[in-house]
């Protein structure tokens, strides 16, 4: 077993370290956090996706990750709380790929960064500090405000 910053890594007793291999499992670490929409996947009325993000301290709302695939029960709940952006969205005519090292747009649709909600992640980040895995949404939280939230990078 081997202690990393991402979680524990471990293997059989008898196995041997075969460098290159994918041969270890890993529990990865997870903590809640909280994040405010800016995009989504789908139409706002049914989510499949979150896009997330948090201010940094020059007040820019910085992409932080995306939720994996939300239940339809949970997208359906989210009817009526995710409004459409009016203009002026900090993201406005930016492009989001599908995943880590992908060169797939994805098509999104902004909506105004208000709604709080609290996701599962993993410890690990990317360079740019962002959540290296995809999230899963624990809660919405409409008892906090866009202000609140942790900075980018905290």
């Amino acid at each position: 077993m081997t202690v990393c910053a991402q979680g524990v890594c471990f293997k059989k007793l008898t196995e041997p370290y075969r460098g290159g291999a994918r041969a270890w499992g890993k529990y990865k670490v997870r903590a809640t956090e909280d994040a405010i929409v800016g995009a989504v996947t789908g139409p706002p009325t049914e989510p499949r996706t979150l896009l997330l993000g948090r201010y940094d301290g020059a007040g820019a709302l910085r992409y932080t990750g995306r939720t994996t695939s939300l239940a339809l029960p949970v997208a359906r709940s989210l009817e009526g709380v995710l409004r459409p952006a009016a203009g002026g969205h900090p993201w406005a005519g930016r492009t989001f790929t599908a995943g880590w090292g992908s060169r797939d747009v994805l098509d999104v649709t902004l909506v105004d960064p208000q709604l709080v909600v609290e996701v599962s992640v993993d410890v690990a980040r990317d360079a740019a500090g962002r959540w290296r895995h995809p999230v899963r949404l624990h809660r919405t939280r409409p008892d906090l405000a866009a202000g609140s939230v942790p900075l980018f990078g905290a």
